[in-house]
């Protein structure tokens, strides 16, 4: 894709940019977090809180936890994400800088939560951790979550994995930390008990391949080959769908990380 490779944000840190070229595909495509992703959170942080969403895009969590807490906070390193964010048409307790993960300006123990949805891997975690340590007061929450891959609907197994045959070998390494759902990092605060929870989305056919255009290695294969692998698996996925207008479940395992700084 366009905006992939190695940038600078602005202020000395280099991030690695794979969604900037399709930033409006990512925001009109991403399915919405459910309601008791964010109750899990809620349950261990204050309402009054102020939060802080490092990595937001184009705001897929942030509604959520503007919903049940106080402010938000939502930064990103891209220009490009944060400009479909939802909150430029009015989020009044939403503020939104350009900022990399690993440097805010947020002052020393100002907020009561940091929340990372599916962004966790791309960041410099020592760096990061280090933001976290900072800006938490005593007794705050990291909460970061992700989701792997889809589960394969009904009748579309054969289809869908001939689809993902083909992006395969153009995933970005950090792809496999989401898979292991961050398991082994050097977390840097003691865990909380979180519950297994699902993603799910009703979407009809052409929402579905919208989706599977958003997928960085779907937009790294097209960019690296020329061959359009969404355009080139449409018509097996489209006879194995049935009506383009029925709406049809997508699930996806959501996994939830809490950790709480010491008090």
């Amino acid at each position: 894709m366009s905006g992939a490779g190695l940038k600078d944000s602005g202020s000395g840190a280099v991030f690695k940019d794979h969604f900037s070229g399709i930033a409006d595909a990512y925001a009109a495509a991403r399915p919405e977090y459910p309601d008791a992703l964010f109750d899990a959170i809620a349950a261990v942080v204050p309402a009054s809180a102020r939060v802080w969403e490092p990595g937001c895009g184009s705001g897929q969590a942030t509604r959520g936890l503007a919903a049940r807490f106080a402010h938000v906070h939502a930064t990103d390193p891209s220009a490009q994400q944060l400009g479909p964010h939802w909150a430029h048409a009015g989020g009044g307790n939403v503020s939104l800088a350009v900022e990399p993960a690993e440097r805010t300006d947020l002052a020393d123990a100002s907020v009561q939560l940091v929340a990372v949805a599916q962004a966790l891997h791309w960041f410099d975690r020592d760096r990061f951790f280090a933001q976290c340590e900072r800006v938490l007061t005593p007794g705050g929450v990291l909460a970061a979550w992700g989701y792997p891959d889809f589960l394969a609907p009904e009748g579309m197994a054969g289809p869908v994995a001939a689809f993902r045959a083909q992006i395969e070998p153009h995933w970005p390494p950090e792809r496999a930390q989401v898979d292991a759902r961050y398991a082994g990092y050097a977390w840097l605060f003691p865990a909380l008990p979180a519950p297994a929870l699902w993603l799910e989305a009703d979407w009809t056919l052409p929402h579905f391949l919208r989706y599977l255009a958003s997928i960085s290695a779907s937009a790294r294969c097209l960019t690296q080959t020329g061959d359009d692998p969404v355009a080139r698996h449409a018509p097996a996925l489209a006879a194995a769908w049935g009506d383009a207008d029925d709406a049809r479940r997508i699930q996806w395992p959501l996994f939830l990380r809490l950790r709480r700084k010491p008090g």
